[in-house]
Order: structure tokens, then sequence, then C-alpha cells
């Protein structure tokens, strides 16, 4: 199918949305979601989790769709397109701005190759069984605090992710309705293997039974607002790009929706398989990439057919990491070809390949990729979202906003949507970065 500007797009509506699932899901609901309720309070923490879901799938998702579907391009063209209702010249200045959330874009895809490069490392060990017969937290030390340690399954990461991405629309779609299906499927057997051990009761009451003390502390519903960007790709690049290939007949809010849905299936699932894992053999589950690398191969371990059930984990971890390195590559890809239309494709890809191996091989040891990770997370993140924000609900004219998020739209949205997303949705984003930066400081 293709757009009437003959740009391609996806197939369908729901190759779509895998293809967004796939870039929401990764690390962030596979041990940063479990990992934020175990640090968090459990249950308080879902519950603030979901309200933040809710607010951000209603406006801020289908947002970021609609502009890129308008622009018929990724960031840099989204941005000026957007300021440029206001004129020629803050369309420049748009275009220069979308520059920030784009190097985000990229920094969070270096730092993100080298922990999809260390899901890689267990997989090879969990199929050659050594991982299954070690002491974990050595091993996980030996290769995680020296450098260039992961150098050959980094490489494989990101060159496998470019591969997977030259076809652009196609391959991201083609890809996706593949590894999104098996990473569901794969998660829910893990979860019902949790189920089984004994104590993992203790771990359901904690994430489904709130403490109602922790809806009075601040930390849980900053924590769950970040958790909520971070887990929708709402950087204020990223699913820009994918809206640039939505065809104009699909609603962007029932997309949104539908992506956001799953996205919380996915991270769900993930926390019912690591949660009731760690209460039943008395583990901390806000143990950080530890979860991942010590504590859940420690529980493999012990179980029946420890090997697959290690080597299935760490495919769906695979597949999950990919889809999100999937978007992050794109959009700067795609930025680079609207902004240097005579560049080829693969060319492209070629030299973002560079530049994240270049950027992130130094970073292989687990204390400058945790501070690289902080950087991110901590500026990168919640500054993107807020410029997006800022950009859509106060620069952009209403009226161009409203009837890009309505184009396709069986029913419109109006003022009352448009004031969710001004006086609502903006503050929070403002709120993130201030008190992320407030913390930064202090600590």
């Amino acid at each position: 199918m293709k757009k009437a500007t003959g740009r391609a797009s996806f197939g369908s509506h729901w190759g779509f949305v895998l293809a967004s699932v796939g870039s929401a899901v990764g690390m962030a609901n596979v041990w940063g979601f479990p990992n934020k309720m175990g640090e968090n309070g459990g249950g308080a923490f879902l519950l603030i989790y979901l309200f933040f879901i809710l607010i951000f799938s209603y406006v801020g998702l289908p947002t970021e769709f609609a502009v890129g579907r308008r622009a018929g391009t990724g960031t840099l063209g989204a941005y000026r397109s957007a300021w440029e209702t206001r004129g020629k010249s803050a369309g420049r200045a748009g275009g220069l701005l979308g520059w920030l959330p784009l190097a985000g874009s990229l920094c969070i895809a270096v730092g993100y190759s080298i922990i999809v490069a260390y899901v890689l490392k267990a997989l090879v060990d969990s199929l050659t069984g050594t991982l299954l017969h070690t002491d974990t937290a050595v091993w996980f030390e030996a290769f995680s605090t020296a450098d260039f340690s992961v150098v050959p399954y980094h490489v494989l990461v990101v060159a496998g992710t470019l591969l997977t991405l030259f076809l652009g629309a196609k391959s991201i779609e083609k890809s996706n309705q593949i590894m999104m299906p098996l990473f569901f499927l794969i998660f829910l057997i893990l979860a019902l293997r949790a189920a089984l051990l004994p104590g993992a009761a203790e771990g359901y009451r904690f994430m489904f039974l709130p403490r109602w003390e922790a809806f009075l502390d601040p930390v849980v519903w900053v924590s769950a607002m970040g958790q909520a960007f971070f887990s929708l790709s709402i950087t204020g690049s990223g699913m820009i790009v994918y809206g640039s290939y939505l065809s104009r007949k699909e609603d962007v809010l029932l997309v949104s929706q539908r992506t956001a849905l799953f996205d919380t299936i996915a991270a769900l699932v993930a926390a019912l398989v690591i949660i009731p894992a760690c209460f039943a053999y008395g583990l901390d589950v806000g143990a950080g990439p530890g979860l991942l690398f010590v504590t859940l191969p420690a529980i493999l371990q012990d179980i029946p057919f420890g090997r697959f059930f290690a080597v299935i984990l760490y495919v769906a971890m695979i597949f999950a990491g990919v889809s999100s390195l999937q978007n992050m590559f794109e959009a700067v890809t795609e930025s680079l070809l609207h902004r240097f239309p005579g560049l080829d494709r693969k060319w492209a890809l070629l030299l973002l390949c560079v530049l994240c191996l270049g950027a992130g091989i130094g970073m292989e040891p687990i204390a400058r990729w945790g501070a690289w990770m902080d950087l991110v997370s901590i500026y990168i993140i919640p500054i993107g979202a807020t410029l997006g924000a800022l950009s859509w609900f106060w620069i952009m004219k209403k009226e161009a906003l409203l009837e890009a998020v309505n184009q396709g739209g069986v029913r419109k949205r109006g003022s009352f949507w448009y004031a969710v997303g001004r006086f609502v949705y903006v503050p929070m984003a403002i709120v993130l970065c201030i008190i992320a930066l407030a913390m930064k400081v202090a600590f």
C-alpha cells in the first residue's frame, strides 16, 4: 500500500500495531517494569503506572503518530512542519530543535545495543550449557566488568538489527509479525512455569495488593510516570517515524490504544515471570540488570528443563531488544535521508552502524553502561518528551493538530482532547523533566 505522496507505508493495521508494540516492548518491559515495581510498592506502582498509560495513550502517543503522518517524514521534518504552522521562520527553528530528540534516539540505541549484546551472550551460554553450571554472579561479573568483553555479540546485534531495516517499513512490519507473537508466546510459557514454583503466591500478592501508603510517596508517582513514557517510547522522536509510515485511513487513537494495551500486557507478563520467581527463591525484585543475568539464571539452574527455559527466555528478550532497536535506528536513518536526500539508505544504515558501535564498544562494562543509561533516562528521555509535548500542544496551531489527529478517525477529537493534552499531558512531561533533573543534582 502507498500513501498519496508515494511514500511506502505499513501493509496493514495489525502490521503497524505489531511494529509499534515491538518498538515499545523491550528491556523497559522485561526487566525495567518488574524492577521498578519491586522498588516502588508493587500493586500501588502498578495502579499509578496504568493511570499514566491511559493518559499517554490517549494524547501523547497518538499525537506523535499523527504529526509524523502529517509531515510524511520523521523527527526533523515533523518538528519543522509543526512549527511551520506559525510561519516559515518558526519552521526553521523547529527543524533545528528536532535534532535534540533525534540525537536522543541515537544515544538510547547506543546503550540499548550493549544490553542486548549481554542478552545474546546469555543466550549462547544457555545453549552451550555454560550458564546452567556456574556461579551466575561470578559469570556476570567476569564479562560485565571487563573492557571489550562482548564485542562479537555487540557487532552481531547492531548488524543484525540493521539487516532487518534495509527495506524500511516493509521489513520492520514483516520481522515484527514474527517476533512479537513469539515474544508473547514464550513469556506466557515462562509465566505458567513460574506459577508452579512454591511461594509464587507471595509474588502475586505483592503485585496486585497495593500498600496504600505508597500512594503518598511522590517517588512512586515519578517512577511510574517515567516508566510509562519510556515503555511507550514517547521520546519526541521514535514513534514519529512510525507514524510517517501510517496509512491516512488509520485512526491514530485506535492504534495507539492497541499499542498501549499490548505493551502493558507484555510488561505484566514479564512481571508474572520475574516477581513470583524472585519471591519463590527469596531474591531481590529490585536488582536491576542483575535480575536477568544473575537472579533468573540462578532460578533456572534449580528447576527441571532449566536450559530449555533459559533459551526461550533469552530468545524472547532478543526479539524485544531488536524490535526496539529497529525503531531507534529507523528514526535516525529516516531523518538523515530526509535532511540529505542524495544519501542512499544502505549507506545511511552503515554509517549508523559505525556510529553506534564506535560509541558503544567503550561503554560495554556495566559501570560505564549504567552511567550512560542514567544520563539517557534522566536527561534524554524526559527532555525529548517535553520538547515534543510543547511543540505539538503549545507551538503547533490547534486546528492543524486536530486535523492531523482526526484524519482517518471515526470519532473526532475536539477541545476536550486538546485540553487534556495541553493542560494535563504537557505539565506531566515538564514535571518529570524538572524532578529528574532535581534528583540528579541532589544525588
